[in-house]
């Protein structure tokens, strides 16, 4: 796997650098030699964050992991990705899409599908035109993180969401 590994408000040291490489190194086992992994590390006051995306055709795979000790981070984030391999195997590894960049041995092996995707509960409401910044206090009314709506300007179905840092999103489709 070919790393790529930057910082922000935190110098990559030597011993970062080995830990990321050891510890993500660990999911050699399912990658061919040509696939990137990009690892971004940052600190804001406290909080030490690692973000790791590995592009695969089709898909992304990715984990962001926040605790006190960069270390700790890392060690997390390795143990998500693990997971994230096994439990979506078979989606991942279409054959006709992406099998050229996991090994055969991945591709080979079957993995128990522990946590089986399933949807506990459906909801109907009435879905009402309003503009953006109205959905967003009406999220915030609801004390959601997300709200789908009607948008009043495109008349099609957008979904507003809050961000870290008291900020919104906006989603919108794309014909």
């Amino acid at each position: 796997m070919k790393y790529i590994i930057v910082g922000k408000n935190i110098e990559v040291t030597p011993g970062l650098r080995s830990a990321v490489e050891d510890k993500i190194g660990k999911l050699e086992r399912y990658f061919t030699e040509e696939t990137e992994v990009h690892v971004t590390l940052s600190v804001e006051k406290e909080r030490q964050k690692i973000e790791v995306t590995i592009p695969v055709k089709g898909s992304i795979i990715r984990s962001e992991q926040v605790s006190n000790d960069m270390y700790v981070s890392i060690d997390l984030v390795e143990e998500i990705i693990e997971r994230q391999l096994k439990k979506y195997k078979n989606k991942l590894v279409d054959q006709k899409q992406s099998s050229g960049f996991f090994k055969q041995e991945y591709i080979d092996k079957e993995y128990m599908e522990d946590e089986e995707v399933k949807i506990i509960r459906s909801k109907k409401f009435d879905i009402k035109p309003m503009y953006p910044e109205d959905a967003c206090i009406q999220m915030e009314l609801l004390g959601h993180n997300f709200f789908v709506f009607c948008n009043a300007e495109t008349e099609q179905i957008n979904v507003v969401y809050k961000r870290k840092g008291n900020t919104y999103g906006l989603i919108e489709p794309e014909y």
